[in-house]
């Protein structure tokens, strides 16, 4: 008496799971982009400390650079790319970690926040730096003595560093790590084949339907075809002789 068998798993239907109210996703991507323009002042704090400083001088008439080789002014712009490259990798991190199954409202509030994030760091570190009046700073300082110059960021498309990086990582770990949708064949992954009335076809098994068809031919039953002589039903040997309608094997006549 066999054991009865586990009927296979019942296929994946999305519509049967739980349905999310429409409002989560929305205010998930809302509130990761407030917490991600709140990061914005910590960034802004940080490009102002990190940044290289321009040097100037006056002499009476006019502001000169101190150094006019110097790469201050670049360093400004690629301290602000480089921290924001920085927080992206974090960021979209944080983000799969936090929300392995993603969202499109979840990577729209990310994208959002880090860009204005990153607006609200430039002008944080442009309004904390050093003043934007240089004539009167100037003046203040008087003669020859060195002072900073304000702290700029020329290369606005530097503000994109931070948005980018975010969604970059955020989506490869997503199509690495993220979860899958289970097959609707189950483990196999491959759909069975059916017949026309949905029955699942089963393929004969050549170790009980016979072998090979042909001239000598023979199978694990040693079943031979119809063009070596032996008939439809008859059957052979491993040597294709024997069986109702072969030939008989020769002997010799008996002694005299």
């Amino acid at each position: 008496m066999s054991a009865p068998q586990t009927p296979p798993p019942a296929p994946y239907d999305p519509a049967q799971q739980p349905p999310e109210s429409g409002g989560a996703p929305v205010r998930r991507g809302v509130l990761l982009a407030l917490g991600l323009v709140v990061l914005g002042l910590a960034f802004g704090a940080l490009w102002l400390w990190l940044a290289p400083r321009v040097p100037l001088v006056a002499d009476g008439k006019a502001v000169y650079l101190k150094d006019s080789e110097g790469e201050q002014p670049v360093g400004a712009d690629g301290t602000f790319a480089l921290i924001g490259l920085g927080l992206g990798v974090l960021t979209g991190l944080a983000v799969f970690l936090w929300r392995r199954a993603g969202g499109a409202t979840l990577v729209l509030g990310m994208a959002v926040g880090a860009l204005l994030g990153s607006v609200v760091a430039w002008r944080l570190g442009v309004w904390l730096g050093p003043t934007q009046d240089v004539v009167a700073h100037a003046k203040e300082v008087g003669k020859n003595v060195t002072f900073d110059a304000p702290l700029k960021l020329a290369a606005k498309g530097t503000l994109l560093a931070w948005p980018l990086a975010a969604c970059v990582v955020h989506l490869l770990l997503t199509a690495a790590f993220g979860p899958r949708d289970p097959s609707p064949y189950g483990l196999d992954g491959v759909p069975a084949w059916t017949t026309p009335g949905g029955e699942p076809k089963r393929w004969a098994d050549p170790g009980t339907t016979g072998g090979a068809t042909g001239s000598g031919g023979t199978g694990p039953e040693g079943r031979a075809g119809r063009d070596d002589g032996t008939g439809p039903e008859g059957r052979a040997g491993q040597d294709g002789t024997g069986g109702p309608g072969a030939p008989s094997p020769y002997a010799p006549p008996p002694a005299g």
